[in-house]
């Protein structure tokens, strides 16, 4: 037998303060009143291909292929169409907005803080002990072993042992102060001395410099970059009044 609990606006409210979220709550709608009043501000209008373009991308994200997988969202959420097309609207004017204050200012502000787009293809062993980690170092340069041996015997993380210590493409801003400073001084292919940091001796081989080009996806992240430090200094200019 089924048990039937009936949910009321206030349990809902009373949840939200229990996961202490009503911090971030009060962001998200401080952040909605202010882009509400810039856009009013700057007179920004909203096209209806605008609308559907987003309102395709939402669909697509959430997986909803047909009306009845709308409509079964929209329950689960507790959405009205309304308040979907609401959600809609914000994200629109959000990313419009962005645009507007920002576009501008991307080529100043990427030429002026270029190394922070820099980033490195590198591979990374962290050993307890730095005289092991110097005695591997040596043995690596000397060809008694490689580096993918050494991954393969010091990593404990499964996935990251597979991979021979891979971390990938890694940005500066990724790195710890020291560790980025020994990379990106680095002329690979080149094994660095091992660094010491809190977390242990660093064995890494750094495969490639990726210098950063202005394209459309760099483009589009300086502008959020932008957009979101501009939102977080306008919330704190807010005094906030809980009625």
């Amino acid at each position: 037998m089924s048990l039937t609990i009936t949910i009321t606006n206030e349990d809902i409210l009373e949840q939200v303060k229990l996961s202490s979220k009503i911090p971030e709550i009060i962001e998200e709608i401080i952040t909605r009143k202010i882009i509400a009043a810039a856009v009013a501000e700057a007179s920004i209008k909203v096209e209806t291909e605008e609308l559907q373009k987003i309102a395709d991308q939402l669909r697509l994200v959430n997986k909803l292929n047909s009306a009845n997988d709308t409509w079964a969202w929209l329950e689960k959420h507790g959405l009205s169409v309304e308040e979907f097309e609401e959600i809609i609207y914000n994200t629109v004017i959000s990313r419009k907005l962005a645009a507007h204050l920002f576009a501008d200012k991307v080529e100043p502000y990427f030429f002026e803080n270029q190394l922070n787009y820099t980033s490195v293809v590198m591979y990374e062993v962290i050993l307890d002990d730095e005289d092991l980690a110097l005695e591997l170092f040596y043995a690596i340069r000397e060809d008694e072993m490689s580096f993918y041996e050494i991954a393969h015997k010091y990593i404990q993380d499964t996935e990251l042992r597979r991979k021979g210590g891979y971390r990938g493409i890694v940005r500066r801003q990724d790195l710890t102060p020291e560790i980025s400073a020994a990379v990106f001084a680095a002329k690979p292919p080149q094994l660095l001395k091992p660094i010491i940091t809190s977390k242990g001796a660093h064995l890494i081989l750094v495969e490639e410099i990726i210098q950063a080009e202005l394209d459309k996806k760099l483009r589009s992240k300086i502008i959020l970059d932008l957009f979101s430090a501009w939102l977080k200094q306008k919330n704190n200019q807010i005094e906030v009044i809980l009625n």
